[in-house]
Protein backbone atom coordinates (compact mmCIF):
# COMPACT_ATOMS: atom_id res chain seq x y z
CA UNK A 1 0.00 0.00 0.00
CA UNK A 2 1.02 3.44 -0.84
CA UNK A 3 2.19 5.50 2.10
CA UNK A 4 -0.76 6.82 4.78
CA UNK A 5 -0.43 9.08 7.98
CA UNK A 6 -3.64 8.80 9.89
CA UNK A 7 -4.81 10.71 12.61
CA UNK A 8 -6.11 9.10 16.18
CA UNK A 9 -8.94 10.19 17.53
CA UNK A 10 -8.90 9.64 21.76
CA UNK A 11 -12.11 10.08 22.00
CA UNK A 12 -13.72 8.32 19.86
CA UNK A 13 -10.83 5.49 19.73
CA UNK A 14 -10.87 5.24 15.46
CA UNK A 15 -8.08 6.05 13.26
CA UNK A 16 -8.52 8.48 10.15
CA UNK A 17 -6.62 9.13 7.09
CA UNK A 18 -4.71 12.19 7.27
CA UNK A 19 -2.66 12.05 4.45
CA UNK A 20 -2.16 9.71 1.55
CA UNK A 21 0.68 9.60 -0.65
CA UNK A 22 -0.69 10.45 -4.33
CA UNK A 23 -0.09 8.11 -6.81
CA UNK A 24 -1.39 5.70 -10.36
CA UNK A 25 -0.99 2.52 -8.05
CA UNK A 26 -4.86 1.22 -7.22
CA UNK A 27 -4.20 -1.35 -4.42
CA UNK A 28 -7.90 -2.63 -4.96
CA UNK A 29 -6.25 -4.48 -7.44
CA UNK A 30 -4.01 -6.40 -5.65
CA UNK A 31 -4.64 -9.27 -3.06
CA UNK A 32 -1.60 -10.09 -0.34
CA UNK A 33 -1.56 -13.36 1.66
CA UNK A 34 0.23 -14.55 4.47
CA UNK A 35 0.49 -18.82 3.60
CA UNK A 36 2.65 -21.15 5.28
CA UNK A 37 4.87 -23.56 4.20
CA UNK A 38 7.00 -26.64 5.54
CA UNK A 39 10.37 -26.83 6.07
CA UNK A 40 13.24 -29.38 5.79
CA UNK A 41 12.49 -29.99 10.21
CA UNK A 42 9.01 -29.93 9.55
CA UNK A 43 9.15 -26.16 11.37
CA UNK A 44 6.21 -23.98 9.71
CA UNK A 45 7.70 -20.38 8.28
CA UNK A 46 5.38 -17.91 7.00
CA UNK A 47 5.21 -16.21 3.50
CA UNK A 48 3.99 -13.34 2.14
CA UNK A 49 2.79 -13.54 -1.29
CA UNK A 50 1.01 -10.31 -3.51
CA UNK A 51 -0.21 -10.48 -6.73
CA UNK A 52 -3.30 -8.91 -8.89
CA UNK A 53 -6.48 -10.43 -8.43
CA UNK A 54 -6.93 -12.04 -11.57
CA UNK A 55 -3.90 -14.15 -11.89
CA UNK A 56 -4.23 -17.48 -12.52
CA UNK A 57 -2.58 -20.24 -10.39
CA UNK A 58 -1.75 -22.34 -13.01
CA UNK A 59 2.27 -23.00 -12.54
CA UNK A 60 3.27 -20.44 -15.12
CA UNK A 61 3.62 -16.95 -13.29
CA UNK A 62 7.15 -15.48 -13.01
CA UNK A 63 7.60 -15.31 -9.66
CA UNK A 64 10.16 -13.34 -7.29
CA UNK A 65 11.01 -14.40 -3.94
CA UNK A 66 12.88 -12.50 -1.54
CA UNK A 67 14.38 -13.64 1.71
CA UNK A 68 16.70 -12.00 4.53
CA UNK A 69 17.52 -14.29 7.50
CA UNK A 70 19.50 -12.93 9.82
CA UNK A 71 20.21 -10.39 12.35
CA UNK A 72 16.64 -10.44 14.21
CA UNK A 73 15.59 -8.21 11.48
CA UNK A 74 11.80 -8.49 10.85
CA UNK A 75 10.89 -8.46 7.04
CA UNK A 76 7.00 -7.44 7.28
CA UNK A 77 4.81 -6.21 4.48
CA UNK A 78 5.29 -2.74 3.11
CA UNK A 79 4.74 -0.77 -0.08
CA UNK A 80 7.54 -1.08 -2.48
CA UNK A 81 7.13 0.97 -5.64
CA UNK A 82 10.33 -0.79 -7.29
CA UNK A 83 7.91 -3.92 -8.10
CA UNK A 84 5.01 -2.75 -9.10
CA UNK A 85 6.18 -3.04 -13.03
CA UNK A 86 6.66 -6.88 -12.23
CA UNK A 87 3.18 -6.96 -10.53
CA UNK A 88 1.48 -5.47 -13.00
CA UNK A 89 3.27 -7.79 -15.80
CA UNK A 90 1.88 -10.88 -14.15
CA UNK A 91 4.63 -11.35 -11.42
CA UNK A 92 3.92 -12.60 -8.44
CA UNK A 93 6.13 -10.77 -5.06
CA UNK A 94 6.78 -13.58 -2.46
CA UNK A 95 8.42 -12.45 1.11
CA UNK A 96 9.39 -15.71 2.80
CA UNK A 97 9.91 -14.98 6.68
CA UNK A 98 12.96 -17.44 7.17
CA UNK A 99 14.43 -18.50 10.85
CA UNK A 100 17.21 -15.76 11.70
CA UNK A 101 14.97 -12.79 11.45
CA UNK A 102 12.79 -11.57 13.97
CA UNK A 103 9.23 -11.79 12.45
CA UNK A 104 8.49 -14.74 15.53
CA UNK A 105 10.50 -13.31 18.40
CA UNK A 106 14.19 -13.83 19.57
CA UNK A 107 13.65 -17.05 19.64
CA UNK A 108 13.19 -17.66 15.87
CA UNK A 109 16.29 -15.33 15.31
CA UNK A 110 18.45 -17.65 17.49
CA UNK A 111 17.32 -20.87 15.64
CA UNK A 112 19.17 -19.37 12.68
CA UNK A 113 22.58 -18.27 13.66
CA UNK A 114 26.05 -19.81 14.11
CA UNK A 115 25.88 -23.48 13.52
CA UNK A 116 22.15 -23.43 12.66
CA UNK A 117 22.91 -20.58 9.75
CA UNK A 118 21.65 -24.15 7.23
CA UNK A 119 17.95 -23.99 8.82
CA UNK A 120 17.85 -20.44 7.12
CA UNK A 121 18.84 -22.10 3.52
CA UNK A 122 16.50 -24.44 4.02
CA UNK A 123 13.38 -22.68 4.69
CA UNK A 124 14.01 -20.87 1.49
CA UNK A 125 14.59 -23.25 -0.29
CA UNK A 126 11.49 -25.08 1.38
CA UNK A 127 9.77 -21.69 0.44
CA UNK A 128 10.55 -21.88 -3.18
CA UNK A 129 9.78 -25.18 -3.66
CA UNK A 130 6.09 -25.17 -2.03
CA UNK A 131 5.40 -22.00 -4.03
CA UNK A 132 6.43 -24.64 -7.04
CA UNK A 133 4.56 -27.40 -6.09
CA UNK A 134 1.17 -25.05 -5.07
CA UNK A 135 1.20 -23.83 -8.80
CA UNK A 136 2.61 -20.34 -7.83
CA UNK A 137 5.22 -20.65 -10.22
CA UNK A 138 7.72 -23.27 -11.76
CA UNK A 139 11.69 -23.78 -11.57
CA UNK A 140 12.29 -21.54 -15.06
CA UNK A 141 9.95 -18.82 -14.08
CA UNK A 142 10.86 -18.49 -10.54
CA UNK A 143 14.06 -15.93 -9.40
CA UNK A 144 15.87 -15.05 -5.97
CA UNK A 145 16.82 -11.89 -4.52
CA UNK A 146 18.25 -10.92 -1.35
CA UNK A 147 20.55 -7.95 -0.01
CA UNK A 148 22.91 -7.98 2.19
CA UNK A 149 22.77 -11.07 4.13
CA UNK A 150 19.86 -11.47 2.15
CA UNK A 151 22.85 -11.89 -0.56
CA UNK A 152 24.48 -14.11 1.71
CA UNK A 153 21.14 -16.38 1.85
CA UNK A 154 20.62 -16.04 -2.23
CA UNK A 155 24.24 -17.21 -2.99
CA UNK A 156 24.27 -19.45 -0.83
CA UNK A 157 21.10 -20.51 -1.90
CA UNK A 158 22.48 -20.88 -5.71
CA UNK A 159 25.11 -22.96 -4.57
CA UNK A 160 23.34 -25.64 -2.86
CA UNK A 161 20.39 -25.49 -5.24
CA UNK A 162 21.53 -24.03 -8.76
CA UNK A 163 18.68 -26.23 -10.48
CA UNK A 164 16.30 -24.54 -8.33
CA UNK A 165 16.55 -20.58 -9.29
CA UNK A 166 15.91 -18.74 -13.02
CA UNK A 167 17.63 -16.17 -12.07
CA UNK A 168 19.23 -15.11 -8.54
CA UNK A 169 19.72 -11.00 -7.45
CA UNK A 170 22.53 -10.77 -5.12
CA UNK A 171 23.02 -7.19 -3.43
CA UNK A 172 25.74 -6.36 -1.25
CA UNK A 173 26.38 -9.69 -0.77
CA UNK A 174 28.90 -11.60 2.09
CA UNK A 175 29.86 -14.69 0.31
CA UNK A 176 33.57 -15.72 1.48
CA UNK A 177 32.43 -16.82 5.21
CA UNK A 178 36.06 -17.13 5.94
CA UNK A 179 37.39 -13.78 5.31
CA UNK A 180 33.95 -11.75 6.16
CA UNK A 181 35.64 -11.12 9.69
CA UNK A 182 38.62 -9.53 8.02
CA UNK A 183 36.87 -6.10 6.51
CA UNK A 184 35.50 -3.31 8.22
CA UNK A 185 32.99 -4.48 10.91
CA UNK A 186 32.90 -7.77 9.79
CA UNK A 187 34.55 -9.02 13.36
CA UNK A 188 31.00 -7.43 14.90
CA UNK A 189 29.23 -10.29 12.29
CA UNK A 190 30.71 -13.18 14.91
CA UNK A 191 28.09 -13.69 16.86
CA UNK A 192 25.89 -14.14 13.90
CA UNK A 193 27.92 -16.07 12.23
CA UNK A 194 30.45 -17.28 14.41
CA UNK A 195 34.38 -17.30 15.42
CA UNK A 196 36.26 -18.22 12.38
CA UNK A 197 39.02 -19.05 14.68
CA UNK A 198 37.41 -21.46 16.78
CA UNK A 199 38.10 -24.67 14.35
CA UNK A 200 35.00 -26.18 14.20
CA UNK A 201 32.81 -23.10 13.27
CA UNK A 202 35.78 -22.73 10.50
CA UNK A 203 34.40 -26.17 9.24
CA UNK A 204 31.29 -25.30 9.38
CA UNK A 205 31.46 -21.68 7.76
CA UNK A 206 33.13 -23.54 4.81
CA UNK A 207 29.84 -26.02 4.55
CA UNK A 208 27.81 -23.10 3.13
CA UNK A 209 30.23 -20.17 2.26
CA UNK A 210 29.21 -19.13 -1.25
CA UNK A 211 32.18 -18.60 -2.70
CA UNK A 212 33.83 -21.92 -1.55
CA UNK A 213 31.48 -23.76 -2.79
CA UNK A 214 31.36 -22.98 -6.33
CA UNK A 215 31.50 -26.12 -8.23
CA UNK A 216 33.06 -27.04 -11.47
CA UNK A 217 30.99 -29.03 -14.13
CA UNK A 218 27.24 -26.95 -13.26
CA UNK A 219 24.54 -25.39 -14.87
CA UNK A 220 24.07 -22.01 -12.47
CA UNK A 221 21.37 -19.56 -12.76
CA UNK A 222 21.20 -16.09 -14.72
CA UNK A 223 23.04 -13.78 -11.71
CA UNK A 224 23.46 -10.62 -11.13
CA UNK A 225 25.60 -9.32 -8.20
CA UNK A 226 25.19 -5.88 -7.66
CA UNK A 227 28.22 -3.44 -4.98
CA UNK A 228 29.35 -0.45 -4.86
CA UNK A 229 33.25 0.77 -4.35
CA UNK A 230 32.35 2.78 -1.53
CA UNK A 231 30.45 -0.21 0.61
CA UNK A 232 32.09 0.13 3.75
CA UNK A 233 29.32 -2.13 5.78
CA UNK A 234 30.38 -5.36 3.20
CA UNK A 235 33.55 -5.08 1.29
CA UNK A 236 33.17 -5.33 -2.56
CA UNK A 237 35.65 -7.96 -2.73
CA UNK A 238 32.85 -10.18 -2.10
CA UNK A 239 30.98 -9.75 -4.83
CA UNK A 240 34.36 -9.04 -7.34
CA UNK A 241 35.69 -12.72 -5.99
CA UNK A 242 32.08 -14.48 -6.34
CA UNK A 243 31.38 -13.33 -9.97
CA UNK A 244 34.78 -13.96 -11.09
CA UNK A 245 34.46 -18.02 -10.22
CA UNK A 246 30.94 -18.44 -11.10
CA UNK A 247 32.51 -17.31 -14.31
CA UNK A 248 34.63 -19.48 -14.90
CA UNK A 249 33.23 -22.71 -13.58
CA UNK A 250 29.55 -22.00 -14.97
CA UNK A 251 28.67 -24.28 -17.71
CA UNK A 252 25.34 -23.06 -18.77
CA UNK A 253 24.44 -20.16 -20.86
CA UNK A 254 22.89 -18.34 -18.36
CA UNK A 255 25.37 -15.67 -17.69
CA UNK A 256 26.95 -14.16 -14.60
CA UNK A 257 26.80 -10.38 -14.05
CA UNK A 258 28.31 -7.73 -12.32
CA UNK A 259 27.05 -3.85 -11.25
CA UNK A 260 29.15 -2.03 -9.55
CA UNK A 261 27.63 1.48 -8.04
CA UNK A 262 30.49 4.03 -8.64
CA UNK A 263 31.14 6.72 -5.17
CA UNK A 264 27.98 5.19 -3.53
CA UNK A 265 27.93 2.42 0.05
CA UNK A 266 26.08 -0.54 1.25
CA UNK A 267 22.61 0.94 -0.04
CA UNK A 268 23.49 1.21 -3.53
CA UNK A 269 22.59 4.28 -6.11
CA UNK A 270 21.97 7.28 -4.06
CA UNK A 271 20.57 10.05 -6.72
CA UNK A 272 16.82 9.38 -7.86
CA UNK A 273 18.44 9.46 -11.25
CA UNK A 274 20.95 6.55 -10.51
CA UNK A 275 18.40 4.85 -8.13
CA UNK A 276 16.37 4.57 -11.89
CA UNK A 277 19.27 3.53 -13.42
CA UNK A 278 20.27 0.61 -11.21
CA UNK A 279 16.33 -0.60 -10.35
CA UNK A 280 15.74 -0.50 -14.41
CA UNK A 281 19.07 -2.90 -14.73
CA UNK A 282 17.61 -5.35 -11.78
CA UNK A 283 14.00 -5.51 -13.46
CA UNK A 284 15.55 -5.88 -17.16
CA UNK A 285 17.47 -8.55 -15.94
CA UNK A 286 14.65 -10.70 -14.20
CA UNK A 287 12.37 -9.88 -17.01
CA UNK A 288 14.38 -10.85 -20.04
CA UNK A 289 15.57 -14.20 -17.70
CA UNK A 290 11.60 -15.08 -16.44
CA UNK A 291 10.18 -14.26 -19.94
CA UNK A 292 8.99 -11.50 -19.28
CA UNK A 293 8.06 -9.06 -22.24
Amino acid sequence: MPHFIYRFNLIQERCFVFKEEKNRINPNHYTVKQLWCVSKDNVKIPLFVVHKKEIKLNGENPLLLYGYGGFGISIVPYFNKNIIPFLESGGIYAIANIRGGGELGEKWHKSGVGQKKQKVFDDFVSSAEWLIKNHYTNSNKIGAIGWSNGGLLVGATITQRPDLFKVAIIGAPVLDMLRYHLFFGGRLWMPEYGNIENKKMFKYLLSYSPYHNIKNNIHYPATLIITADNDDRVHPMHSYKMVARLQELNTSSNPIFLRTETTAGHGGAVSIYRLIEQETDILSFIFHHLGIK
